[in-house]
């Protein structure tokens, strides 16, 4: 089972960025599709951005054109560059295989706190 490791969360001002990794302990090519998901305080998960072993990428309307999805397959690792970023992007960022086109997720890793002060 491949264990992730997110990393690169902090504290930054609204307009600020910050550019978050996911490690894998295994392969990512064989979790095919990968995506970052946020959770804020009393709010669902959410898919913010995918990106297919091919480099396809996909994202959420409330971040498109603000987040930028990458992935190293070789180095099993997966990035996520947030620029223009707004108090309501505070929320605990998790990377994950993207479902779908999955079918079920890998095990959950301890996330990184993203905070945006206004």
């Amino acid at each position: 089972q491949v264990q992730l490791v997110e990393s690169g969360g902090g504290l930054v001002q609204a307009g600020g960025s910050l550019t978050l990794s996911c490690a894998a302990s295994g392969s990512i090519f064989s979790l095919g599709a990968m995506g970052w998901y946020r959770q804020a305080p009393a709010k669902q998960r959410e898919l913010v951005a995918s990106i297919t072993r091919g480099g396809n990428t996909n994202y959420a309307d409330s971040v498109k054109g603000r987040f930028t999805i990458s992935r190293d397959n070789a180095k099993n690792t997966v990035y996520l560059q947030m620029n223009s970023l707004k108090p309501e992007d505070t929320a605990v960022y998790y990377c994950n295989a993207a479902v779908p086109p999955n079918r079920s997720f890998a095990t959950w890793g301890q996330g990184t706190q993203v905070t945006v002060s206004s």
